[in-house]
Order: C-alpha cells, then sequence, then structure tokens
C-alpha cells in the first residue's frame, strides 16, 4: 500500500514520545529468558522486538522471525546453547540471502550444533541445542556487532563462561559496549581489554531485577532531519531521552549540529530546534559506530542540497535489503547524482528536487523514514509505508500530529 505525502510545513513547536529502542529491548528480552526475575519497563513496540518475544516463549519445532535481523543473530546463540531444544530457525526470503556463516562458526567453536537447511551460510538453519562448555572463540573485529552481542548475551549462562578475541580493527564499538553496559546493570561481571572481551559465568540471583529501556535514537533521526529541513526556529520535543545514552545513534546530536539543529538535554527528553540557516558546501561524516542513520543523513542533504560523503557503511549491505543501493536508486529518482562503494557514498548538491515521485522501501523500515522528510520540500510517494511497523509502528500517526499532510 502507497501513501501520498503532500508538500507539507510542520507546527512551530511539538511533543513526541517514543518508544523503546529496539536494540536495547531486544537485549534485555534476551536477558529476560535467561534470567525469568528480571522485569523491563518500556520495552519497544516494534515488530522486531514482537517477534524476538514471541520466539523467545515459543515452544514450537519451527521459529519464524520474517524481518528481523537482530532476532535471527541473537536467537541463534539463545537456541544453540539450550541444552536439549531442537528448532528450525527461518526468517522472509530476504532473511534466507542474509550471511550468518560467521556467528554459526563461532558458535559451533563453542561446542554448538548448527547446520544449513538450505544455503550454505545462510538461514534456514537447524539447531539442536548444547550445553557449551568451550568458552574461548576468535570473531574478525568489523563483523557486525550483532554477531559479538549474541555471544555476550548468552555467556554468563555458559558453564565456564566466555573469553572472545576480535582480531583487526573494531566496528560499531558502541553496540558491543551497549551490550556490555547492560550486562554490568543486572550484576553480570565483564571487561574488555585491548581485543579481549570476557564475561563471567553467573549463578546467582541478579543485583536489579528492573531495568527502563530508553527511547530509540534511530526513530528520533528521522525528527532530525524533519527540524532541519524546517525553518528557524522550528522546535521538536521528544522524550525519553537521556544524555549519557549507551545508543551509538545518540551522535545524532552532534552531527545535526552541521544542519543548524541544537539538542538541549532536559529531565527525560530531549529538545530539537532550527538555530541557523548553514551555508554548507559539503560535510563528512564516519558512520563506522552508527550506520543506520546513514539514510536519514543522506535525505537531510538532499532536501538541504548539500554535498555529503559517508564512509563506513560497509554492514549497510546485509541489512533489511543492500541499503546501499536502495538509496542510490531512490535518490536517483528525485534528481540526484550519487556514488556508492562496498563502505562509501558521496551525493552531489543539487538545487532541485523532482516532484511527486514514488520511493521503494525494499522490505525496508528504514527507507520508508527516512525519505518521509522530504514531505516539508516536495511532494512524494512513500511505497509499502507500513513497513515502519518493524522499528517505530506510530510512525505515521506521529508524523500527522507535526502537521504533516498526506492521503492513503
Amino acid at each position: 500500500m502507497t501513501i501520498q505525502l503532500h508538500k507539507s510545513a510542520i507546527k512551530k513547536e511539538s511533543n513526541i514520545t517514543i518508544t523503546g529502542s529496539k536494540s536495547e529491548s531486544n537485549r534485555l528480552l534476551l536477558l529476560q529468558a535467561l534470567y525469568p526475575e528480571l522485569e523491563i519497563e518500556n520495552v519497544s513496540n516494534s515488530d522486531d522486538s514482537i517477534v524476538m518475544s514471541k520466539a523467545l516463549l515459543s515452544l514450537s519445532h519451527n521459529v519464524d522471525v520474517h524481518h528481523a535481523g537482530t532476532a535471527m543473530r541473537f536467537l541463534t546463540a539463545y537456541f544453540a546453547s539450550r541444552d536439549g531444544r531442537d528448532v528450525v530457525l527461518t526468517g522472509s526470503d530476504r532473511m534466507k540471502e542474509r550471511p550468518i556463516e560467521i556467528l554459526v562458526d563461532a558458535l559451533n567453536q563453542l561446542g554448538a550444533e548448527i547446520s544449513y537447511e538450505e544455503t550454505h551460510g545462510c538461514p534456514p538453519l537447524r539447531i539442536k541445542g548444547q550445553t557449551l562448555s568451550k568458552y574461548k572463540v576468535t570473531l574478525k573485529a568489523n563483523v557486525s556487532s550483532q554477531y559479538i552481542s549474541a555471544l555476550l548475551l548468552i555467556a554468563s549462562r555458559l558453564e565456564n563462561g566466555l573469553e572472545l578475541t576480535l582480531e583487526g580493527e573494531i566496528t560499531s564499538i558502541p553496540y558491543i559496549n551497549m551490550t556490555l553496559d547492560l550486562l554490568n546493570q543486572v550484576g553480570i561481571q565483564t571487561t574488555f581489554e585491548d581485543q579481549i572481551i570476557t564475561v563471567r559465568p553467573k549463578k546467582n540471583a541478579l543485583k536489579i531485577n528492573t531495568l527502563t529501556v530508553e527511547s530509540d535514537w534511530s526513530s528520533a533521526s528521522y525528527f532530525y532531519s524533519i527540524v532541519a529541513l524546517s525553518p528557524i526556529n522550528t522546535q521538536v520535543e521528544l522524550s525519553s531521552y537521556k544524555n549519557n545514552s549507551l545508543q551509538g545513534d545518540s551522535v545524532l546530536a552532534e552531527i545535526y549540529q552541521a544542519f543548524g539543529v541544537k539538542t538541549t538535554f532536559n529531565d527525560q527528553s530531549i529538545m530539537l530546534k532550527k538555530v541557523e540557516e548553514i551555508n554548507n558546501e559539503a560535510v563528512e561524516f564516519q558512520l563506522n559506530n552508527s550506520p543506520d542513520i546513514a539514510q536519514t543523513i543522506a535525505v537531510t542533504c538532499l532536501g538541504l542540497g548539500v554535498k555529503c560523503h559517508l564512509t563506513g557503511l560497509h554492514t549497510l549491505k546485509i541489512k533489511e535489503t543492500d541499503r546501499l543501493v536502495a538509496l542510490q536508486n531512490e535518490l536517483h529518482k528525485l534528481g540526484a547524482s550519487i556514488d556508492i562503494t562496498n563502505d562509501t557514498l558521496t551525493l552531489y548538491a543539487t538545487s532541485s528536487i523532482n516532484e511527486d515521485i514514488s520511493i521503494s522501501t525494499y522490505n525496508d523500515h528504514r527507507m520508508a523514514m527516512a525519505f518521509a522528510p522530504l514531505a516539508l520540500k516536495t511532494s512524494l510517494k512513500i511505497e509499502d509505508h507500513m513497513v515502519v511497523s518493524k522499528s517505530y509502528p506510530s510512525f505515521w500517526e506521529d508524523l500527522e500530529t507535526l502537521g504533516f499532510k498526506f492521503s492513503k
């Protein structure tokens, strides 16, 4: 189903409450399965977190996570460590193309029994749960942080814990630190020194029984884009956020200064305010630690007529779609000139944007949400617009609250 976004102007002042972080929620849901006494508040209402929760409670032999990549990786590790559990873990057609061999090999090094049902290196997986007594494993450091986090999350329930050695330059460090911080908060002992992460086995009760999930910074990115594309003094308040966030995408507060957006941290919220018109000829950002905001930044730059060069994007090729190719395709439709490599995106400044273009979303929630702010500059259509439910089910309602005009 396609939504028609009419050229819009938003209110000068708005307030939006955003659900809990999908990244934090999925980590805590897995910990809750390992430690049932743990209670979680402000859990994400995203499709991914709902899928994760249902899968962890499922007693079925076949578990289908659909498009949920985080759930696929975390559940692979979880089911591999459940002695006596025999599961076929599968997903959508796109999920069956997404590589998971690095994680499977690591788990098998620890004593897991995982095999491929169809294509070697990709789901669906047959997992025969084992008691994993081996504790040393090595991974390339530049792999998806979700592989690393999947191992860290089950580690405290392994007989001897885990000693994980990372080889090479580490990417996505904020997501690794998020996982370690959540483990530490509940009393699981970890160390991260040089290239080695250790997690001690935990036999006794948790240190604390209730954790509150911070709202999702990736979801906040679309409001940063909206404010950047709006007139001076436009402001949007978002809750619930904190200044010392565990989420890598909180770098938005720094990045969007380049687009004239000031972030003020209040008690449980952030205020985004357009404080100046920018005259940047070009911007450059290294996004190794926050690749999920690349789509938003690229579209913001298109709307502002600013050249951008984004690097550190190699993980985008194995997301819900190849996000670099998808961005190139859709930005071209709008009249942009764009170059991509396996790791970079360069968007050249343009003074005009084509009107009423239909944006394909490729089963990717972030494609739909990243392009929506362009309605402040031109009319456009977003295909399969409810794909946003993967991470942000109330996205369109919240845009309507701001003043966006659309029809379905």
